[in-house]
């Protein structure tokens, strides 16, 4: 069995908050906290997988604190779990005020990805952490995948109803406009 130091997963992704990440309230718009989160996410994964991986999905989104101008952004990414094809990863985003230094937490989730090649498994893997921290993430690991894969079969029913039709398009009934 392979064994991984957490640290080795480890990525670490810096960001001065600038007036184009802002939103109408001079907040960092939480689409591109999404995409910081997602870009340094999937490194840990590939860092694993040493195969292309794909982002399978996001969830335990927390949105904390908000980030603004005075701000610099420290997103944390490591892995915390690791199935046949699939990889968890772990990102919080530390803020940082550069005026004061004041640190604090502003956001955390779980990405979780899936090597996009159907032939690549992975080896069985031992995690071994390097803080308390990351023991408890890995410890909780198979309780967040069977909440995962539970939420997966709710969703196939909501996936059965989903229509790609037009909203204008009619769907199960008559258009009163067209007769």
């Amino acid at each position: 069995m392979r064994e991984i130091q957490i640290n080795d997963t480890t990525t670490v992704a810096n960001h001065r908050v600038g007036q184009p990440d802002l939103n109408e309230h001079q907040t960092v718009f939480g689409g591109r906290t999404l995409s910081i989160v997602d870009n340094t996410a999937s490194i840990p994964a590939m860092r694993v997988a040493r195969s292309i991986v794909v982002t399978g999905t996001m969830d335990h989104i927390h949105f904390l604190q908000p980030f603004d101008l005075r701000h610099a952004l420290s997103a944390e990414s490591y892995v915390t779990g690791i199935g046949s094809r699939s990889i968890e990863v772990f990102t919080k985003i530390i803020g940082e005020d550069m005026e004061t230094g004041t640190r604090f937490l502003g956001f955390y989730a779980f990405t979780t990805f899936i090597i996009q090649d159907a032939n690549v498994r992975m080896p069985a893997t031992t995690l071994i952490a390097d803080t308390p921290e990351q023991a408890q993430l890995i410890a909780g690991y198979t309780d967040r995948k069977a909440l995962r894969d539970q939420t997966r079969h709710a969703d196939e029913s909501i996936l059965d109803t989903v229509t790609l039709a037009m909203p204008w398009e009619n769907r199960n009934h008559e258009n009163p406009l067209t007769n």
